[in-house]
């Protein structure tokens, strides 16, 4: 079918004929109760089968105007696929497709063993035992395995001759903590004294910001609380400044610049 006439016929047709829209509305519920059975009873059906009933909706297609129908052709879709999906996954792992002693009995025969290899001698055979009289040609069938295959041949590693000694796993010890858990866990205990000492060391601190700002003055922020090296003490210096913004003995401001002053 030409493209332009496919297009068309995707095209919306609210004024289609009714008698057109309920002939193909009861063709897919056919379609429909159809592909259900297959999937009720997917070996009693073949790819053929689910074949022909996806060519019969294609078919149909063509004719689909309205909503409903596409409906209908979305879930046929979807059942068959399903069906579709079953028949593959039965043709990978159905039984009686492969016939693993006929295979052998045929390789053997290729390689020069001659119809009618007892199964036993086979078996024998496979397993290294040289009991079977006629010596099969192995480098026969290698010919015909190269044909196929260009892949030069692997070094292999001989495994299970050589001795191999199993190391031995050593666990290491932890050696027994001196200090016991609860000691090591106890939080620092502050005394009063600790505390009246710390607030009175915060108060002397602040007392010598203050002072060092009324010598200088008005100056940049920065450059006053900064030391470029040593970081805790550019944070003791912050933390200090703060009290004296708090209680409003220093003022923080910007000049036009942007530049951050105290004063």
């Amino acid at each position: 079918m030409p493209s332009s006439e496919k297009k068309k016929s995707l095209i919306f047709d609210p004024d289609q004929d009714p008698e057109e829209q309920r002939e193909v509305r009861q063709n897919y519920r056919a379609l429909n109760r159809r592909v259900k059975e297959q999937q009720a009873n997917p070996n009693d059906y073949t790819a053929e089968d689910i074949l022909r009933g996806v060519q019969e909706a294609d078919q149909l297609f063509d004719k689909v105007k309205q909503p409903q129908e596409a409906t209908l052709d979305s879930h046929f879709l979807l059942i068959a696929s399903n069906v579709g999906a079953q028949k593959a996954r039965a043709m990978k792992s159905g039984s009686g497709t492969f016939d693993v002693d006929d295979f052998i009995s045929q390789l053997v025969t290729y390689m020069g063993g001659g119809k009618g290899v007892a199964d036993e001698n086979i078996e024998r055979h496979l397993d290294g035992d040289d009991a079977i009289d006629t010596p099969l040609d192995w480098a026969k069938i290698g010919r015909k395995a190269m044909a196929k295959s260009r892949r030069a041949p692997a070094i292999g590693f001989m495994l299970g001759p050589l001795s191999l000694e199993q190391k031995k796993r050593v666990i290491a010890r932890r050696s027994k903590q001196e200090k016991s858990n609860e000691e090591a866990r106890r939080p620092q205990e502050l005394k009063e004294e600790d505390i009246q000492r710390s607030e009175n060391e915060t108060v002397k601190n602040v007392g010598q910001i203050e002072e060092l700002l009324s010598e200088e003055g008005q100056i940049n922020l920065f450059r006053f609380i900064i030391n470029p090296d040593n970081f805790a003490q550019s944070v003791e210096n912050m933390f200090y400044l703060s009290f004296l913004i708090r209680d409003g003995k220093v003022a923080l401001e910007t000049t036009e610049e942007g530049e951050p002053i105290i004063c």
